[in-house]
C-alpha cells in the first residue's frame, strides 16, 4: 500500500497551505457563523503565539475542554500551532471519566469555557493552569496573527498530535498518542478515497473526545472544504439531524450505524458521501440506504483513526458488509 506523501509535514501544514490558496473561502459553519479560512488561521495564530509563550513545547498534552463551537475549532488549531498535543475533554462527558483522563494524563494546561469549567469542577481546576476561551478581551487579541514556525519550535512530523482515549471496553481507559504523519496520511488518503475538495461540506458529528472527530476535520482542512458542526441537541435527533444534512446540502458524512438504524428519513441522504463508522453495520442498512455513496471504515484508534475502507457496489446482496481494503501506507 505503499504510496508517497508528504511525511515531513504537520497536520496544521495542510490547513495553512489551504489558507494561502484560498484565505476567503469558508472554513467552520456553526448556527449562523461563518467564519472563512484566514480568520480562522488568525484566531489560531493568536492563541497559538500565546500558549507558546505560557510554555508549550513538541509532545506535551494540552487539554481542551469546551463546548461544541467555533471556539473549539480555534482552540485544537491553535494547539497544534504552538507545538503541543490536544488532549480533548468533552463536556458532556460524566465528570468522573473526565478527571481520570486529567489524572492520567496530568496535562499543565488546560483551554476552557465556561461548559468545561462546569463539568470539570473546581478540584480538577485548581492542579492545572486554564486559559479561558470565553474572555471578552483575551490576552492574546494584540498577538501577532500569523503562522507559527514548527522549525523554530523543534516540531516534526515525528512528535504528537494529540492523545485520546480509548472506551475502555478492556480495561481501564488509556490515552493513544498519535502523530502528525499519521494524521497527514490519513487526510491524504481519505480526501483522495472520498473525493473531498474545496467545494466539498463535511459534517462534524463526533465527539471531539473520539479519534473520528479528527478524522472529520482534517478531511475538510486538508482540502479547503467547509466544516458544519450541528448544535448537540440535532446530534442527539437522528430525525432532526437528517433535515440538517439536508438544509446543509451536505456533501460528506461520518455516522455510526447505531444512528441510522431504524430512522425512516434517509431517503434525503441521497446526494452525499455517507461513511459508517464506529461498529459493524448490517447488511439490511446498507441495503436501505441506497443510492447514497457508502463507505464502510474500520480501523483501531491505535492505527490512526481508520485503516481500511470498503465502498458499497451498486447490487450489493451480501450477507455481511466487508471492512475492504487498508487505506495508505497502512
Amino acid at each position: 500500500t505503499a504510496v508517497t506523501y508528504p511525511e515531513q509535514q504537520c497536520i496544521h501544514e495542510l490547513f495553512e497551505a489551504q489558507v494561502q490558496k484560498a484565505p476567503d473561502a469558508v472554513a467552520v459553519v456553526y448556527q449562523d457563523q461563518r467564519v472563512s479560512y484566514g480568520e480562522l488561521n488568525a484566531h489560531a495564530n493568536q492563541l497559538a503565539h500565546h500558549l507558546i509563550g505560557l510554555g508549550v513545547k513538541p509532545d506535551q498534552p494540552v487539554a481542551i475542554c469546551v463546548a461544541r463551537s467555533v471556539a473549539m475549532v480555534v482552540g485544537l488549531l491553535a494547539i497544534l500551532k504552538a507545538g503541543g498535543a490536544y488532549l480533548p475533554l468533552d463536556p458532556a462527558y460524566p465528570p468522573a471519566r473526565l478527571h481520570q483522563v486529567l489524572e492520567d494524563a496530568a496535562p499543565r494546561l488546560l483551554l476552557a469555557d465556561a461548559a468545561g469549567r462546569s463539568a470539570l469542577g473546581d478540584d480538577a481546576l485548581a492542579d492545572v493552569s486554564v486559559v479561558d476561551l470565553e474572555t471578552a478581551m483575551p490576552a492574546w487579541a494584540d498577538l501577532p496573527a500569523s503562522d507559527p514556525d514548527p522549525r523554530a519550535l523543534g516540531l516534526t512530523s515525528r512528535h504528537l498530535a494529540y492523545v485520546i482515549y480509548t472506551s475502555g471496553s478492556t480495561g481501564t481507559p488509556k490515552g493513544v498518542m498519535v502523530e502528525h504523519r499519521g494524521l497527514v496520511n490519513l487526510s491524504l488518503a481519505q480526501i483522495g478515497l472520498f473525493g473531498v475538495c474545496c467545494n466539498s461540506r463535511v459534517v462534524q458529528f463526533a465527539s471531539f473526545s473520539f479519534d473520528a472527530s479528527a478524522w472529520e476535520l482534517v478531511m475538510a482542512f486538508g482540502s479547503g472544504a467547509a466544516l458544519h458542526l450541528p448544535t448537540d441537541e440535532l446530534r442527539q435527533a437522528s430525525n432532526k439531524l437528517s433535515d440538517y444534512l439536508r438544509s446543509e446540502a451536505i456533501t460528506h458524512a461520518t455516522l455510526p450505524p447505531a444512528l441510522l438504524q431504524g430512522s425512516q428519513k434517509l431517503e434525503g441522504l441521497g446526494s452525499q458521501v455517507l461513511i459508517l463508522a464506529g461498529e459493524l453495520p448490517k447488511a439490511e442498512l446498507i441495503r436501505s440506504l441506497a443510492p447514497a455513496s457508502i463507505v464502510n471504515a474500520y480501523g483501531p484508534t491505535e492505527a490512526t483513526v481508520c485503516a481500511a475502507t470498503w465502498s458499497c457496489p451498486d447490487e450489493f446482496d451480501g450477507a455481511i458488509v466487508p471492512i475492504g481494503r487498508p487505506i495508505a501506507n497502512t
